[in-house]
Protein backbone atom coordinates (compact mmCIF):
# COMPACT_ATOMS: atom_id res chain seq x y z
CA UNK A 1 0.00 0.00 0.00
CA UNK A 2 1.15 3.48 -1.15
CA UNK A 3 2.16 6.26 0.97
CA UNK A 4 -0.77 8.30 -0.58
CA UNK A 5 -3.02 5.58 0.23
CA UNK A 6 -1.79 5.37 4.24
CA UNK A 7 -2.02 9.22 4.26
CA UNK A 8 -5.51 8.78 3.04
CA UNK A 9 -7.05 6.40 5.51
CA UNK A 10 -5.64 7.74 8.82
CA UNK A 11 -7.57 11.07 7.36
CA UNK A 12 -10.67 8.93 6.55
CA UNK A 13 -10.25 7.46 10.43
CA UNK A 14 -9.75 10.52 12.10
CA UNK A 15 -12.67 12.20 10.43
CA UNK A 16 -14.52 8.83 10.65
CA UNK A 17 -14.92 9.34 14.65
CA UNK A 18 -17.61 12.19 15.97
CA UNK A 19 -15.80 14.42 18.77
CA UNK A 20 -18.77 13.32 21.27
CA UNK A 21 -16.94 9.49 20.73
CA UNK A 22 -13.22 10.83 21.14
CA UNK A 23 -13.86 12.62 24.46
CA UNK A 24 -16.40 9.78 26.14
CA UNK A 25 -14.12 7.32 25.25
CA UNK A 26 -10.17 7.33 27.27
CA UNK A 27 -8.94 5.41 23.63
CA UNK A 28 -9.99 4.80 20.31
CA UNK A 29 -9.87 1.58 18.69
CA UNK A 30 -8.86 2.36 14.50
CA UNK A 31 -4.61 2.06 16.08
CA UNK A 32 -5.19 -0.87 17.13
CA UNK A 33 -6.85 -1.88 13.75
CA UNK A 34 -4.84 -0.09 11.55
CA UNK A 35 -1.69 -2.70 11.57
CA UNK A 36 -3.86 -5.34 9.71
CA UNK A 37 -4.86 -3.33 7.06
CA UNK A 38 -1.08 -1.97 6.46
CA UNK A 39 0.24 -5.71 6.56
CA UNK A 40 -2.30 -6.03 3.71
CA UNK A 41 -4.29 -8.93 6.14
CA UNK A 42 -7.31 -6.89 6.44
CA UNK A 43 -9.29 -4.18 3.40
CA UNK A 44 -11.17 -2.61 6.08
CA UNK A 45 -13.69 -3.01 9.16
CA UNK A 46 -16.35 -0.35 10.73
CA UNK A 47 -16.46 -1.65 14.29
CA UNK A 48 -19.25 -0.38 16.55
CA UNK A 49 -20.11 -0.80 20.02
CA UNK A 50 -23.72 -0.03 21.47
CA UNK A 51 -25.25 -0.08 24.74
CA UNK A 52 -28.61 -0.28 26.20
CA UNK A 53 -29.73 3.92 25.30
CA UNK A 54 -26.79 4.80 23.15
CA UNK A 55 -24.04 3.78 20.67
CA UNK A 56 -21.07 3.64 22.70
CA UNK A 57 -18.00 3.61 20.03
CA UNK A 58 -18.41 3.59 16.34
CA UNK A 59 -15.12 3.51 13.79
CA UNK A 60 -13.99 2.64 10.55
CA UNK A 61 -10.65 1.94 9.26
CA UNK A 62 -8.76 0.78 5.92
CA UNK A 63 -10.60 0.22 2.60
CA UNK A 64 -14.16 -0.28 1.11
CA UNK A 65 -12.43 -0.72 -2.39
CA UNK A 66 -8.62 -0.94 -2.06
CA UNK A 67 -8.01 -0.61 -6.12
CA UNK A 68 -10.11 2.78 -5.76
CA UNK A 69 -8.47 3.77 -2.94
CA UNK A 70 -12.27 4.62 -1.15
CA UNK A 71 -11.48 4.59 2.06
CA UNK A 72 -14.48 2.12 4.52
CA UNK A 73 -17.02 5.07 6.22
CA UNK A 74 -18.92 4.16 9.26
CA UNK A 75 -21.94 4.47 6.64
CA UNK A 76 -20.79 1.47 4.41
CA UNK A 77 -22.94 -1.50 3.74
CA UNK A 78 -22.30 -4.84 3.83
CA UNK A 79 -23.89 -8.24 2.79
CA UNK A 80 -24.71 -9.80 6.41
CA UNK A 81 -25.68 -13.38 4.79
CA UNK A 82 -26.36 -15.19 7.54
CA UNK A 83 -26.73 -12.79 9.98
CA UNK A 84 -30.01 -12.44 8.62
CA UNK A 85 -31.47 -15.78 10.56
CA UNK A 86 -31.43 -14.16 13.86
CA UNK A 87 -33.60 -11.43 11.94
CA UNK A 88 -36.17 -14.03 10.84
CA UNK A 89 -36.10 -16.04 14.06
CA UNK A 90 -36.99 -13.06 15.70
CA UNK A 91 -40.27 -11.81 13.11
CA UNK A 92 -40.97 -15.83 13.74
CA UNK A 93 -41.13 -15.37 17.70
CA UNK A 94 -43.20 -12.33 17.10
CA UNK A 95 -46.08 -14.01 15.52
CA UNK A 96 -45.42 -17.10 18.43
CA UNK A 97 -46.19 -13.82 20.97
CA UNK A 98 -49.13 -13.28 18.93
CA UNK A 99 -50.64 -17.13 18.87
CA UNK A 100 -50.45 -17.46 15.53
CA UNK A 101 -47.46 -20.15 15.42
CA UNK A 102 -46.41 -22.37 17.23
CA UNK A 103 -42.73 -23.63 18.07
CA UNK A 104 -43.48 -27.35 18.93
CA UNK A 105 -46.04 -27.51 16.33
CA UNK A 106 -45.29 -30.01 13.03
CA UNK A 107 -44.14 -27.82 10.29
CA UNK A 108 -46.62 -29.73 7.97
CA UNK A 109 -49.55 -27.80 9.84
CA UNK A 110 -48.84 -24.90 7.80
CA UNK A 111 -47.12 -25.90 4.63
CA UNK A 112 -48.89 -29.16 3.76
CA UNK A 113 -46.38 -30.53 1.28
CA UNK A 114 -44.36 -31.43 3.98
CA UNK A 115 -46.67 -34.32 5.63
CA UNK A 116 -45.48 -37.36 4.74
CA UNK A 117 -42.05 -36.22 4.43
CA UNK A 118 -39.48 -39.37 4.70
CA UNK A 119 -35.43 -39.31 6.39
CA UNK A 120 -32.54 -41.11 4.28
CA UNK A 121 -32.44 -44.78 6.41
CA UNK A 122 -29.36 -45.77 4.24
CA UNK A 123 -27.32 -44.52 1.52
CA UNK A 124 -25.17 -46.61 -1.02
CA UNK A 125 -23.67 -44.43 -3.56
CA UNK A 126 -26.59 -42.50 -5.47
CA UNK A 127 -29.18 -45.28 -3.87
CA UNK A 128 -30.84 -44.13 -0.98
CA UNK A 129 -33.51 -45.85 1.26
CA UNK A 130 -36.09 -44.10 3.14
CA UNK A 131 -38.11 -44.56 6.36
CA UNK A 132 -40.97 -42.58 7.78
CA UNK A 133 -39.28 -40.47 10.27
CA UNK A 134 -39.71 -40.73 14.29
CA UNK A 135 -41.75 -37.41 14.10
CA UNK A 136 -42.52 -35.08 11.61
CA UNK A 137 -40.27 -31.72 11.79
CA UNK A 138 -40.98 -28.93 13.69
CA UNK A 139 -40.81 -25.28 14.03
CA UNK A 140 -38.61 -25.23 16.47
CA UNK A 141 -36.34 -27.89 15.05
CA UNK A 142 -35.90 -26.04 11.81
CA UNK A 143 -35.33 -22.70 13.32
CA UNK A 144 -32.34 -24.67 15.23
CA UNK A 145 -30.55 -26.55 12.86
CA UNK A 146 -31.52 -29.73 14.07
CA UNK A 147 -34.54 -31.02 11.73
CA UNK A 148 -32.89 -33.00 9.46
CA UNK A 149 -33.56 -30.23 6.58
CA UNK A 150 -30.25 -29.84 4.28
CA UNK A 151 -28.04 -26.72 3.79
CA UNK A 152 -29.96 -26.04 0.52
CA UNK A 153 -31.93 -27.62 -2.22
CA UNK A 154 -30.17 -29.17 -5.64
CA UNK A 155 -32.74 -26.38 -7.37
CA UNK A 156 -31.45 -23.87 -5.53
CA UNK A 157 -27.49 -23.77 -7.07
CA UNK A 158 -25.38 -21.99 -7.94
CA UNK A 159 -27.40 -18.79 -6.06
CA UNK A 160 -29.30 -19.29 -2.89
CA UNK A 161 -31.38 -16.08 -4.36
CA UNK A 162 -32.58 -17.30 -8.05
CA UNK A 163 -35.85 -18.83 -6.79
CA UNK A 164 -39.20 -17.21 -5.00
CA UNK A 165 -39.72 -18.42 -1.68
CA UNK A 166 -42.69 -20.33 -1.79
CA UNK A 167 -40.44 -22.63 -4.65
CA UNK A 168 -37.61 -22.91 -2.87
CA UNK A 169 -39.28 -23.90 0.49
CA UNK A 170 -41.81 -26.63 -1.87
CA UNK A 171 -38.10 -28.38 -3.03
CA UNK A 172 -37.18 -28.86 0.62
CA UNK A 173 -40.31 -30.66 1.35
CA UNK A 174 -39.89 -33.03 -2.02
CA UNK A 175 -35.91 -33.97 -0.67
CA UNK A 176 -35.60 -36.33 2.20
CA UNK A 177 -34.41 -35.73 5.74
CA UNK A 178 -30.73 -36.09 6.19
CA UNK A 179 -31.40 -37.33 9.70
CA UNK A 180 -33.49 -38.05 12.40
CA UNK A 181 -35.53 -34.86 13.55
CA UNK A 182 -34.04 -33.52 16.79
CA UNK A 183 -31.00 -35.97 16.42
CA UNK A 184 -28.56 -34.10 14.74
CA UNK A 185 -27.37 -30.58 14.38
CA UNK A 186 -26.79 -29.91 10.27
CA UNK A 187 -26.55 -26.20 9.79
CA UNK A 188 -29.49 -25.44 7.21
CA UNK A 189 -30.07 -22.54 5.29
CA UNK A 190 -33.55 -24.69 4.00
CA UNK A 191 -34.92 -24.71 8.11
CA UNK A 192 -34.90 -20.62 8.33
CA UNK A 193 -35.74 -20.69 4.91
CA UNK A 194 -38.88 -22.75 5.87
CA UNK A 195 -40.18 -20.68 8.95
CA UNK A 196 -40.05 -17.83 6.71
CA UNK A 197 -42.27 -19.31 4.27
CA UNK A 198 -44.63 -19.72 7.65
CA UNK A 199 -44.55 -16.44 8.32
CA UNK A 200 -45.93 -15.35 4.91
CA UNK A 201 -48.55 -18.42 5.05
CA UNK A 202 -49.89 -17.43 8.71
CA UNK A 203 -50.05 -13.22 7.93
CA UNK A 204 -50.67 -13.90 4.16
CA UNK A 205 -48.51 -11.89 3.82
CA UNK A 206 -44.77 -11.44 2.08
CA UNK A 207 -41.74 -12.52 4.59
CA UNK A 208 -40.10 -9.48 3.32
CA UNK A 209 -43.18 -7.10 3.92
CA UNK A 210 -43.41 -8.31 6.66
CA UNK A 211 -40.03 -7.33 8.06
CA UNK A 212 -40.10 -4.25 6.64
CA UNK A 213 -43.46 -3.30 8.59
CA UNK A 214 -42.76 -5.06 11.93
CA UNK A 215 -39.68 -5.23 12.38
CA UNK A 216 -36.80 -3.08 10.00
CA UNK A 217 -39.33 -0.16 10.24
CA UNK A 218 -39.95 0.47 13.64
CA UNK A 219 -36.43 -0.37 14.65
CA UNK A 220 -35.53 2.75 12.30
CA UNK A 221 -33.38 0.03 10.09
CA UNK A 222 -33.29 2.36 7.35
CA UNK A 223 -30.44 0.46 5.06
CA UNK A 224 -31.17 -2.94 5.87
CA UNK A 225 -32.39 -4.72 2.74
CA UNK A 226 -32.66 -7.60 0.09
CA UNK A 227 -32.68 -5.09 -2.57
CA UNK A 228 -29.96 -2.40 -2.62
CA UNK A 229 -31.00 0.36 -4.24
CA UNK A 230 -28.53 2.38 -6.67
CA UNK A 231 -27.32 4.64 -3.96
CA UNK A 232 -27.07 1.90 -1.34
CA UNK A 233 -24.80 -0.57 -3.87
CA UNK A 234 -22.64 2.25 -4.19
CA UNK A 235 -21.79 1.99 -0.47
CA UNK A 236 -21.57 -2.03 -0.35
CA UNK A 237 -17.40 -2.83 0.54
CA UNK A 238 -16.16 -5.20 -1.95
CA UNK A 239 -14.90 -8.37 -0.50
CA UNK A 240 -11.67 -9.70 -0.23
CA UNK A 241 -9.34 -12.96 0.16
CA UNK A 242 -6.22 -13.83 0.40
CA UNK A 243 -4.29 -13.91 -3.40
CA UNK A 244 -2.87 -17.19 -4.45
CA UNK A 245 0.36 -16.39 -2.43
CA UNK A 246 -1.81 -15.71 0.71
CA UNK A 247 0.25 -12.28 1.55
CA UNK A 248 -1.75 -10.08 0.11
CA UNK A 249 -5.79 -9.61 -1.08
CA UNK A 250 -7.66 -10.00 -3.70
CA UNK A 251 -10.95 -9.01 -5.13
CA UNK A 252 -13.96 -10.99 -5.46
CA UNK A 253 -17.39 -11.32 -5.75
CA UNK A 254 -20.43 -12.49 -3.79
CA UNK A 255 -20.65 -15.59 -5.83
CA UNK A 256 -24.10 -16.85 -3.85
CA UNK A 257 -26.04 -14.15 -5.04
CA UNK A 258 -27.29 -12.46 -8.80
CA UNK A 259 -25.95 -9.59 -9.70
CA UNK A 260 -26.55 -6.69 -10.10
CA UNK A 261 -28.15 -6.80 -7.04
CA UNK A 262 -29.97 -3.72 -7.20
CA UNK A 263 -32.29 -6.51 -9.81
CA UNK A 264 -35.46 -7.09 -8.26
CA UNK A 265 -36.69 -9.07 -11.00
CA UNK A 266 -34.52 -12.11 -11.16
CA UNK A 267 -33.62 -11.62 -7.72
CA UNK A 268 -35.20 -13.18 -4.39
CA UNK A 269 -35.44 -12.76 -0.96
CA UNK A 270 -32.96 -15.12 1.10
CA UNK A 271 -34.61 -14.96 4.81
CA UNK A 272 -31.09 -17.26 5.68
CA UNK A 273 -29.01 -15.21 4.42
CA UNK A 274 -30.08 -12.39 2.01
CA UNK A 275 -29.79 -9.36 3.82
CA UNK A 276 -27.70 -5.76 3.52
CA UNK A 277 -27.22 -3.28 6.45
CA UNK A 278 -24.75 -1.18 7.64
CA UNK A 279 -23.05 -1.42 11.17
CA UNK A 280 -25.82 1.06 12.69
CA UNK A 281 -29.02 -0.59 11.36
CA UNK A 282 -27.54 -4.13 12.96
CA UNK A 283 -26.72 -2.06 16.46
CA UNK A 284 -30.59 -1.10 16.32
CA UNK A 285 -31.76 -5.19 16.21
CA UNK A 286 -29.07 -5.84 18.72
CA UNK A 287 -29.77 -2.89 20.91
CA UNK A 288 -33.54 -3.99 21.21
CA UNK A 289 -32.51 -7.74 21.79
CA UNK A 290 -30.25 -6.34 24.80
CA UNK A 291 -33.18 -4.45 26.58
CA UNK A 292 -34.62 -7.74 26.46
CA UNK A 293 -37.11 -7.46 23.58
CA UNK A 294 -37.86 -3.87 23.41
CA UNK A 295 -36.62 -0.44 22.42
CA UNK A 296 -37.20 3.07 22.58
CA UNK A 297 -40.67 2.14 24.47
CA UNK A 298 -41.57 -0.49 22.10
CA UNK A 299 -41.92 -3.95 22.76
CA UNK A 300 -40.69 -6.60 19.71
CA UNK A 301 -40.95 -9.30 22.21
CA UNK A 302 -42.63 -10.80 25.38
CA UNK A 303 -40.23 -11.86 28.54
CA UNK A 304 -40.94 -15.40 27.26
CA UNK A 305 -40.46 -15.23 23.41
CA UNK A 306 -36.80 -13.17 24.15
CA UNK A 307 -35.56 -15.95 26.20
CA UNK A 308 -36.81 -18.74 24.57
CA UNK A 309 -34.96 -17.51 21.26
CA UNK A 310 -31.63 -16.43 23.08
CA UNK A 311 -31.21 -19.98 24.94
CA UNK A 312 -29.76 -22.92 23.86
CA UNK A 313 -32.33 -25.32 21.74
CA UNK A 314 -30.13 -27.78 20.61
CA UNK A 315 -29.84 -31.11 23.00
CA UNK A 316 -27.49 -31.11 25.30
CA UNK A 317 -25.42 -34.53 23.94
CA UNK A 318 -24.95 -32.13 20.78
CA UNK A 319 -21.61 -29.88 20.76
CA UNK A 320 -23.12 -27.09 18.56
CA UNK A 321 -24.82 -24.89 21.22
CA UNK A 322 -27.75 -22.81 18.66
CA UNK A 323 -31.02 -21.09 20.28
CA UNK A 324 -33.41 -19.90 18.19
CA UNK A 325 -31.80 -18.25 15.03
CA UNK A 326 -28.56 -17.56 17.03
CA UNK A 327 -25.57 -19.04 17.97
CA UNK A 328 -25.68 -19.10 22.08
CA UNK A 329 -22.63 -19.46 24.02
CA UNK A 330 -22.43 -19.24 28.09
CA UNK A 331 -22.29 -15.45 28.08
CA UNK A 332 -23.07 -14.06 25.05
CA UNK A 333 -25.41 -15.12 22.02
CA UNK A 334 -25.16 -13.65 18.22
CA UNK A 335 -24.15 -14.55 14.94
CA UNK A 336 -22.27 -14.49 12.04
CA UNK A 337 -22.41 -14.27 8.16
CA UNK A 338 -20.12 -15.58 5.29
CA UNK A 339 -18.21 -12.88 4.71
CA UNK A 340 -17.08 -12.16 8.18
CA UNK A 341 -19.48 -10.20 9.42
CA UNK A 342 -20.46 -10.60 13.68
CA UNK A 343 -22.71 -9.69 16.38
CA UNK A 344 -22.45 -10.38 19.35
CA UNK A 345 -25.20 -9.36 22.46
CA UNK A 346 -23.48 -9.61 25.86
CA UNK A 347 -26.28 -8.88 28.17
CA UNK A 348 -24.33 -9.28 31.57
CA UNK A 349 -21.66 -6.43 30.15
CA UNK A 350 -24.47 -4.49 28.98
CA UNK A 351 -23.37 -4.01 25.46
CA UNK A 352 -23.53 -5.61 22.43
CA UNK A 353 -20.48 -5.42 19.34
CA UNK A 354 -21.14 -4.99 15.65
CA UNK A 355 -18.31 -6.12 13.43
CA UNK A 356 -18.56 -5.43 10.05
CA UNK A 357 -15.72 -6.64 6.71
CA UNK A 358 -16.36 -8.06 3.81
CA UNK A 359 -13.55 -11.10 3.69
CA UNK A 360 -13.76 -14.17 2.47
CA UNK A 361 -10.46 -15.60 4.58
CA UNK A 362 -7.22 -13.77 5.75
CA UNK A 363 -3.96 -13.58 4.81
CA UNK A 364 -1.55 -13.70 7.70
CA UNK A 365 -3.24 -13.11 11.33
CA UNK A 366 -6.22 -10.70 9.70
CA UNK A 367 -8.48 -13.05 11.13
CA UNK A 368 -7.47 -11.80 14.22
CA UNK A 369 -8.45 -8.64 14.10
CA UNK A 370 -12.13 -8.94 15.60
CA UNK A 371 -10.59 -10.59 18.42
CA UNK A 372 -8.05 -7.16 18.96
CA UNK A 373 -11.97 -5.64 18.80
CA UNK A 374 -13.57 -7.42 21.04
CA UNK A 375 -11.05 -7.02 23.62
CA UNK A 376 -10.99 -3.71 22.91
CA UNK A 377 -14.81 -3.22 23.35
CA UNK A 378 -15.13 -4.95 26.71
CA UNK A 379 -12.21 -3.46 28.10
CA UNK A 380 -13.81 0.34 27.33
CA UNK A 381 -17.52 -0.60 27.94
CA UNK A 382 -17.94 -4.08 29.58
CA UNK A 383 -19.15 -3.84 33.21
Amino acid sequence: MNKRALSVLSLVTALALPVAHLTAAPTAVAPRLQPFVQKHELAGAVALVVGKDKVLAVEAVGFADIAGQKAMRTDSMFWIASQSKPMTATAVMMLVDEGKIALDDAVGKYLPEFRGQMVVAEKDGEHQLLRKPSHPITVREVLSHVSGLPFQSDVEKPTLDGLPLEAAVHSYAMTPLQSEPGTKYQYSNAGINTAARIIEVVTKMKYEEFMQLRLFTPLGMKNTTFWPTKNQAKRIAKSYRPDKAETHLEEFPISQLIYPLTDRTRRFPMPAGGLFSTAQDTARFCQMLLNGGQLDGKRYLSDAAFKELTRRQTPTSLKDSYGLGFSVGSDSFGHGGAHATNMEIRPAKGVALVWMVQHGGFPGDGGKAQGVFRDWALEQFGK
